[in-house]
């Protein structure tokens, strides 16, 4: 039921809807996972036009409180909790426990994490991964491509490409399971000694075909981070191309206060 404070106020009228409707969302007036009323019944409730409904709906997509699927509306969004990425989830310690990152960070979280991996083998380079592998670009690497899920919610989509001659004679990164511990220990076990990672982080608006794979509205930010595995003799044996929902996520590092 709309609001009496709606009629009242002072802000534009699509923007009043938008609050009214939010503050429902907030109540739980309309609980996670329920359809918003539709826009006829929106244009009749607050006695306006349907141009002001549908910018009174894209607000609350832009706010992240809703999501639309074509075809079939806009629904009150249910997302798993936001998730800390943090710095510390790559210590050796989780590695020699069998644990890979992802499920050391959530193993205290009350979730439920899976992943799908969705292609293993090998492929051409990408230009910009090829820089950072210092590989010339269509050269054959492994790739590794995954998309990651909480509470059977997705999350995350990651691809990770390793160099050919580091991994071709490592038959169990070729493995949909590489084995407790991940392809970081794998490759710590064939001498491939990781002496730290450098990540470039960017937030972007989601492209169609990662709206599809992580079930999002169109125009919702990501965050898009590219990760780099390095030795400690220099040489970057990982570049892991990750795109994860933008609301989902709070990224915390740490870095030393000394030169």
């Amino acid at each position: 039921m709309a609001s009496s404070g709606v009629a009242s106020s002072a802000k534009a009228k699509y923007l009043q809807i938008a609050d009214d409707l939010a503050a429902q969302i907030k109540s739980g007036e309309l609980a996670p996972g329920a359809a918003l009323p539709s826009e006829a019944e929106l244009m009749r409730r607050y006695g306006v036009a349907s141009g002001t409904v549908r910018k009174a709906v894209a607000e609350l997509r832009t706010t992240q409180l809703i999501e639309t699927h074509h075809g079939r509306g806009s629904f009150v969004r249910s997302r798993p909790p936001v998730q800390r990425k943090s710095s510390d989830r790559f210590r050796r310690a989780y590695r020699t426990a069998g644990k890979a990152a992802y499920l050391a960070e959530l193993e205290a979280s009350g979730v439920t994490p899976s992943v799908t991996v969705l292609f293993v083998g090998p492929t051409a380079v990408p230009r910009e991964i090829a820089e950072r592998l210092a590989v010339p670009p269509g050269t054959q690497v492994l790739a590794r491509k995954r998309r990651y899920f909480r509470d059977s919610v997705p999350t995350e989509e990651a691809t990770s490409y390793l160099p050919w001659d580091v991994v071709k004679d490592i038959p169990e990164v070729f493995a949909e399971n590489p084995g407790g511990g991940g392809i970081y220990a794998r490759l710590e076990e064939r001498g491939y000694v990781l002496g730290e990672f450098a990540e470039t982080v960017r937030a972007r608006l989601a492209t169609k075909s990662e709206a599809v794979a992580l079930t999002l509205s169109p125009g919702t930010p990501v965050i898009h981070l590219v990760r780099d595995a390095i030795t400690v003799e220099g040489r970057v044996v990982e570049v892991c191309d990750t795109v994860m929902a933008a609301d989902q996520f709070v990224l915390d590092y740490r870095f030393p206060a000394v030169d």
